[in-house]
């Protein structure tokens, strides 16, 4: 019956959210409410389950998320992004295009959130296509394939740092593991990908695309951005300081030497939310007061990057609330007892159920955070690697995206896609992504 429960309540989502539009954290508050009710849980525990939920996920992802927001709104409003992009271009040539533009977006992708890489990203992809005459999708589609797996598999992105949190996994060891299989996975969705999209669906790189929608997007003189060593430095400064405090800590642990005052040091920096913050200082120095802008300038952006994911953490906290009512309504256990004894690993439930999920909900953050709910009483069971299940859970949560996805209608409408032809390259980009994520992961699984 729980597993019947937990199905009604996210058909009761779908409906709250696709049929009745209503707001997806206010649909996620009702639907835990429900669900919890459907579940027995004592009506004096609910709202105190609710607000655990919430509390617990957005404790640990807040300062991280909107320390790694404003870095993004720095970098992006500086034209540090812009650099990075156009530099790469030139540096690559005309004939390896599709590597510029796919090591441009997983640069900027690891700085900034999936939406906002998106529409930085493809002002600059259709100016380039104009100057080549070149398809848009020839380029889109690499970009995508970068942008997505940034934001699936790498902190700070709000997917793979909730689930850390969640899981209790170490932010930079799934830093690491993240980078060994997003290299290999863009390449394969990116383009490999567009080659065998060219011959199934060849009317869709006809397609000119419709940018109007973004409105007027601030083009910099190149001569005006800051330098690309700089803005490349700066975009990845946290992914660097996190991945050396990780690295040491392995060390650490399989060298066996003793803990001393510089390790610890190390350790606090390299941890996540310490890294954002350094970096965020780092970057009001490197993209504004040595550019000569004014400090007020530089924190308004700070201002509007925070406001612009206000939303967004609310989501997060009401599929935290969902994921809570689960774990303490016993759905987590009783799936924990179905799978009791059972040789199927953790890491490929992990991924099966996130998969599920999103293709039901749409929302891959959301999907991600539910997924912890039931897989969380397993993990006890298990010496598994904690990261490699966050990575699982990440790449099940990006499968198929649908109709039911903000980023399907995003790549439709810009890229002037019909149905079919969204269904052909991005629906299918993001399977690509999930499937290799999950091959990959469970081909580490044999090495850590």
């Amino acid at each position: 019956m729980p597993l019947v429960i937990v199905a009604i309540g996210v058909l009761a989502l779908l409906i709250l959210i696709m049929g009745f539009k209503l707001n997806t954290f206010i649909s996620l508050i009702i639907v835990s409410i429900g669900v919890a009710l459907a579940l027995g849980m004592p009506v004096n525990e609910i709202v105190k389950t609710i607000e655990t939920g919430i509390g617990g996920t957005l404790g640990h992802l807040a300062l991280v998320f909107g320390l790694g927001a404003m870095l993004g709104k720095l970098i992006a409003d500086s034209g540090g992004a812009q650099r990075i992009a156009m530099t790469l271009v030139h540096k690559f040539g005309e004939k390896n295009i599709q590597w510029a533009v796919v090591a441009a977006s997983f640069i900027i992708g690891v700085a900034l959130f999936f939406e906002v890489g998106l529409v930085l990203l493809i002002p600059i992809v259709f100016a380039i296509s104009r100057e080549l005459k070149i398809s848009i999708l020839y380029l889109g589609i690499p970009m995508a394939a970068a942008l997505s797996v940034t934001h699936g598999f790498l902190p700070p992105h709000p997917g793979p740092t909730v689930i850390s949190g969640e899981y209790g996994a170490d932010i930079g060891e799934v830093l690491l593991y993240g980078f060994i299989i997003s290299i290999p996975t863009v390449l394969i969705a990116g383009p490999l990908f567009t080659k065998l999209a060219k011959k199934f669906v060849p009317a869709s790189f006809t397609k000119t695309g419709n940018i109007a929608s973004l409105g007027e997007q601030k083009v910099f003189k190149l001569e005006d951005t800051p330098g690309f060593g700089i803005s490349v430095f700066t975009a990845m400064l946290p992914v660097i300081l996190m991945a050396i405090g990780t690295t040491i800590t392995l060390l650490q642990k399989t060298m066996g030497f003793a803990d001393n005052s510089l390790l610890a040091a190390i350790r606090f920096i390299g941890d996540a939310s310490t890294s954002m913050l350094i970096s965020l200082l780092v970057a009001i120095y490197t993209m504004g007061l040595a550019r000569k802008i004014p400090i007020k300038t530089i924190m308004e952006s700070c201002t509007t990057a925070i406001t612009h994911i206000g939303m967004m953490l609310l989501i997060i906290g009401g599929g935290g609330a969902f994921k809570q009512v689960l774990i303490n309504g016993g759905v987590g256990d009783y799936v924990a007892e179905i799978f009791n004894g059972t040789s199927l690993s953790p890491i490929l439930l992990a991924w099966m159920i996130a998969a599920i999920l999103r293709i039901s909900l749409g929302s891959a953050t959301v999907a991600a955070l539910t997924t912890a709910g039931l897989v969380i009483p397993l993990l006890g069971q298990t010496d598994v690697n904690l990261a490699l299940v966050v990575l699982a859970t990440g790449a099940g949560s990006l499968i198929a995206s649908h109709v039911n996805d903000a980023g399907f209608w995003m790549f439709k409408e810009y890229f002037g896609l019909t149905m079919k032809e969204t269904f052909a390259t991005w629906t299918v980009l993001e399977t690509i992504v999930s499937v290799c994520g999950l091959g990959f992961v469970l081909l580490l699984s044999l090495v850590v």
